[in-house]
């Protein structure tokens, strides 16, 4: 069994790339259901935020095909050509894909070093898969594994000390544009966790004064419960503009809300007082092109980097020791998923085998004579089953060493067709299926 990891992020690709191999959560369903229904593939999960695109799974094929295989179903899924898009994705298997896994969800990887949001984007992603059933016994270990190893991180080091956001970023670029912020009307569009967060922020910084658009009036509603404010029909977003001297836009849209005209026009009624435009969405919902129009300032997600530098410096210790915790963390989830994936063979060849001794028991008990219950069930107890442990212990010392060196799939199989294991494991499966059943 592989684990796998396929995707591109802030670092390897534009937002125009990142925002063509998105997936928005309409698409989440069929995507992971087309990736398990693909040859070798049998579990996985898609992590999708506007910094990243991360398709994690479990193979029974070699990774390399199963890696080849991932990005062929990236490009297919978007409609795009061929692989036009392959220099911009990193590709990791096994260690390196559980190491990658573990940094990116203890924020060792984001584009903020420290930043809280991405934990729980990675649980929202698990839970998406879970609710769909692409998730097995080999991620549910790896994905319960990296949620203890990002909190331990959080508890043994300072890395999440004065944790800055993507959406705080924002805010500290605004804070460059205007002197204050407390005299300015917000117009947020979106209701969602990062247009929370960014509203957080605002409120911090004095800011009284919102608009809040959303397609679902209702949880705009909500934003307006918390922050206060004015709810605006969607349908009204660009007449609604020029009423705003910050547009902070973080929806699921596939294509421009705002537009260029849309711009032009704000500017004219504000007689071109300035407006500044933070889209922290992916794909992005305002038109590039707004950003050169006189008097617009218009900021996406590749351009908080700038604001990034500083963060990252502050937090290099602390992101020193993370780095430690999750080597050593690497190399423990490989002994544990060792015992996981090699358990229903040991337990099925020691049935067998002790199955095998308890016959031949029987079939030369005669031959010894007169023994006492007491001594029979010594015999079955102690000395048949001290054989079979005997007999287990180089073929189980094999198959671990197998396991590590990457041979443990073939002596798995070899060890299946010996002793004729298939069956017998499909039945340990069924009978603690009906455990589980009868405690439910």
């Amino acid at each position: 069994m592989s684990i796998i990891l396929v995707g591109l992020n802030h670092r390897t690709a534009p937002v125009e790339v990142r925002e063509r191999l998105a997936f928005n959560e309409t698409m989440l369903t069929p995507a992971l259901r087309t990736l398990v229904d693909s040859e070798g593939v049998s579990e996985a999960m898609i992590v999708s935020t506007c910094n990243r695109v991360e398709i994690v799974a479990a193979s029974s094929m070699d990774s390399e095909p199963s890696l080849q295989q991932v990005c062929r179903f990236l490009h297919e899924f978007h409609h795009l050509p061929g692989l036009v898009y392959k220099e911009h994705l990193y590709t990791h298997a096994d260690k390196l894909a559980v190491r990658h896994l573990f940094r990116v969800a203890s924020s060792l990887d984001s584009m903020v070093l420290g930043e809280s949001q991405v934990l729980g984007q990675v649980k929202t992603a698990y839970s998406k898969a879970q609710e769909v059933g692409t998730i097995g016994k080999v991620l549910n270990y790896l994905l319960n594994r990296t949620f203890n190893v990002a909190k331990r991180i959080r508890t043994e080091t300072e890395i999440g000390s004065a944790s800055t956001s993507v959406s705080s970023v924002a805010i500290e670029l605004t804070k460059k544009i205007f002197d204050r912020l407390d005299n300015k009307r917000v117009l947020l569009v979106g209701a969602g966790e990062m247009t929370e967060l960014a509203a957080r922020y605002l409120v911090n910084e004095g800011v009284t004064q919102f608009l809040i658009c959303n397609r679902t009036p209702e949880r705009a509603a909500e934003l307006c419960e918390k922050f206060g404010g004015e709810v605006i029909d969607f349908s009204k977003l660009k007449f609604e503009l020029p009423r705003a001297d910050i547009v902070v836009c973080s929806t699921g849209a596939s294509d421009y809300i705002i537009t260029r005209a849309d711009c032009k026009r704000a500017l004219e009624v504000r007689r071109y007082r300035p407006i500044f435009f933070i889209d922290i969405s992916v794909p992005r919902n305002i038109e590039p092109s707004v950003g050169g129009l006189d008097n617009i300032f218009l900021f996406d997600i590749d351009d908080l980097e700038s604001v990034v530098g500083e963060n990252l410096k502050q937090r290099q210790k602390e992101a020193d020791k993370a780095e430690s915790i999750v080597e050593k963390e690497v190399e423990a989830f490989f002994e544990k998923l060792d015992v996981i994936e090699i358990g229903p063979t040991i337990t099925a060849l020691k049935e067998h085998l002790t199955e095998i001794a308890l016959s031949e028991f029987e079939r030369t008990r005669h031959k010894l004579g007169d023994l006492t219950p007491e001594q029979e069930q010594a015999i079955k107890q102690h000395l048949l089953g001290s054989l079979v442990n005997k007999f287990m212990h180089p073929l189980i010392t094999t198959l671990r060493e197998g396991s590590r060196n990457g041979e443990g799939s073939n002596i798995v199989e070899l060890y299946h067709e010996v002793y004729d294991l298939k069956d017998r494991i499909a039945g340990l499966g069924d009978r603690r299926s009906g455990i589980k059943d009868r405690r439910m």
